[in-house]
């Protein structure tokens, strides 16, 4: 991916940013038309020459139809502007994006349809036009190029990976501890939950993943009852195992208290109507970062190799 000199100078920006914003989608949309001006799609959506049935470009029609039906709200040309009051003379057009996870869908989409187009024979003097072969392997490299630099740029949380799925940037230290494979406690139905909750956190969806940490509350409560069947004297044992010295072995109780009663008043474990759901994304994030600390060092401390 291209580097720009104030990358170089003061580092890239955080990827951070977890909703789409109408500059980042104007970008994308430009990428996208810029393809289309030049017969990307034609592979995917050919419009024939009149004369003898050679490629010559994009069938618009076909093209609009496929992203009415597979992306509802949006259609071609792509919108980048709404008009707040239409009824107004003086009204102005603002900038305008749709939804997050529609705009990642865009972007697959356009992924799975583009090709390069490569103009082959002579050039067709009556109707002023190429006839076109296509590359699809170079046009879906150079599109993953090109959009990973304008949602980098911007400083957003996703990344279109070379096999066209768009994949959510984790925090760098929980990133990194996700990635391993560590997850051999012994229980096999622990070590489904914690691979679920895993996978589900590097959703680029929302829900997805409150359902990841919805996964961890599970597993944290199944940790706390594997040392013996009292549960009291279970997380005791579990505890012990984590810290000898008084001081730390007491913040861990508490931590460990804390958390259970995060789990439960907040529409994690149970689904009362006295409890408060945790809806915010960067609230989902960080309790999912204090809960998996926790989680890794019990772990770690309890489970032996």
């Amino acid at each position: 991916m291209a580097d720009y000199f104030s990358d170089r100078e003061r580092g890239p920006r955080p990827r951070i940013e977890q909703e789409m914003n109408p500059i980042a989608w104007a970008g994308i949309v430009a990428t996208v038309e810029a393809l289309a001006n030049k017969g990307a799609f034609g592979h995917s959506y050919p419009e024939q020459c009149p004369d003898g049935g050679a490629i010559s470009g994009n069938d618009i029609q076909g093209l609009t139809g496929a992203i009415e039906a597979e992306l509802h709200g949006l259609s071609w040309p792509l919108q980048t502007q709404y008009d707040p009051d239409p009824d107004s003379y003086l009204s102005k057009k603002e900038p305008w994006c749709p939804p997050t996870l529609l705009a990642l869908d865009l972007i697959e989409f356009v992924w799975r349809k583009v090709a390069t187009p490569i103009n082959f024979g002579k050039y067709h003097d009556y109707y002023r036009h190429h006839h076109l072969t296509f590359d699809q392997d170079s046009g879906r490299q150079e599109f993953c190029k090109n959009v990973n630099l304008i949602l980098a740029r911007n400083g957003l949380a996703y990344e279109l990976n070379p096999d066209g799925k768009i994949r959510r940037i984790l925090p760098a230290v929980i990133g990194e501890a996700l990635s391993r494979t560590y997850f051999r406690t012994g229980d096999r139905t622990l070590d489904v939950l914690l691979e679920e909750s895993r996978i589900k956190f590097s959703s680029p969806d929302p829900l997805i993943r409150r359902e990841a940490l919805e996964r961890l509350f599970d597993s944290w409560e199944r940790i706390k009852s594997m040392a013996h069947q009292d549960k009291k004297k279970s997380i005791t044992t579990i505890l012990d195992r984590c810290a000898s010295e008084p001081e730390f072995r007491s913040m861990l109780e508490a931590e460990a208290i804390e958390l259970s009663r995060i789990g439960n008043n907040h529409l994690f474990r149970h689904h009362e109507v006295r409890q408060k759901p945790v809806i915010d994304v960067q609230q989902v994030d960080y309790l999912y970062h204090r809960l998996f600390a926790m989680i890794e060092l019990v772990i770690r401390k309890n489970v032996k190799g």
